[in-house]
């Protein structure tokens, strides 16, 4: 099984309706796909590797000092003075992420033009009117949508029998993800079909989230993820988000192409939705249709 991966710049040729009917498939059957040919240059992407490596190298001795090392020690100590007893209750960190994170400017206007393309493709296949969700996202203009970069950092964790993950399962509360992932060290893993899914390496991932799949009336789904701890080298994420205005009304959008389910999704404000973010997305939803 494997995520698919798409030649977007075929989106402009004589493949357009393949390429169109591939993306429509990644976002109603896996909730995430690949891109190659995706327009954004080489040398930025390179440039962009560059930087996290020099700024996590600069931070390392500050990762020393955070919450899920400090945690990790505590649990080595309480092994070690049981150290010799049969112990069938190990416990493990399974509420914390082996995660450093930072932000980041500069990249970010390429990455925000190549967002707002897919979206216009993902419209063009739902049978919306083009700027149904740049509409829903901003209020019809009225307000900015919240578009970010963040750039996360997964040190090799030293002990992968206490800490599995280095980001727990989970869906996103948001619009679109964009992620330039690592090309060497893999953990980012997609749940489909009951099995947790690896993407290729050196792609841009696309993760349509929570929003998209209300737009959508469910067609497109938001799927879980997660990503796991290693042991050897140092994994970089490059995430940006192209998320609604905190202050805009979500809610399905009307067309004959969106699959008819009445009332599987409130409307609500994404201001209260993020309210319940660290919720899973059902809870969510009855949560947001319980305030509206």
């Amino acid at each position: 099984m494997a995520i698919p991966v798409i030649d977007f710049s075929k989106l402009e040729g004589k493949e357009r309706a393949e390429t169109l009917a591939q993306i429509d498939n990644g976002c109603q059957q896996w909730g995430f796909f690949q891109l190659v040919n995706h327009g954004i240059p080489v040398e930025l992407l390179e440039r962009v590797k560059k930087v996290c490596t020099e700024c996590y190298r600069h931070r390392a001795e500050a990762f020393e000092a955070s919450k899920p090392v400090q945690l990790l020690d505590q649990l080595v100590r309480e092994e070690e003075e049981v150290a010799g007893e049969v112990n069938n209750n190990k416990k493990k960190l399974d509420d914390v992420d082996w995660e450093d994170v930072f932000t980041m400017r500069g990249y970010r206007a390429e990455v925000k033009k190549l967002a707002e393309k897919l979206m216009e493709t993902m419209e063009e296949n739902l049978g919306l009117e083009k700027g149904t969700f740049k509409n829903q996202f901003t209020g019809n203009g009225e307000h900015e949508p919240f578009f970010g970069t963040k750039v996360s950092h997964y040190p090799p964790c030293p002990r992968l029998d206490l800490v599995e993950l280095g980001l727990r399962p989970h869906t996103d509360a948001g619009g679109v993800i964009l992620l330039f992932q690592d090309d060497r060290v893999g953990g980012l893993q997609i749940l489909k079909d009951g099995e947790w899914v690896d993407p290729l390496a050196n792609a841009i991932v696309i993760n349509t989230r929570d929003q998209i799949e209300v737009v959508s009336n469910g067609r497109y789904k938001s799927v879980w993820h997660r990503v796991l701890a290693t042991g050897n080298g140092n994994r970089r994420s490059v995430a940006s988000f192209y998320n609604p205005s905190v202050k805009a009304v979500i809610c399905p959008a009307s067309a004959s192409a969106v699959d008819e389910t009445s009332g599987a999704y409130p409307e609500f404000l994404f201001g209260d939705y993020m309210n319940q973010k660290y919720m899973p997305k059902e809870p969510r939803f009855e949560a947001v249709k319980a305030v509206n």
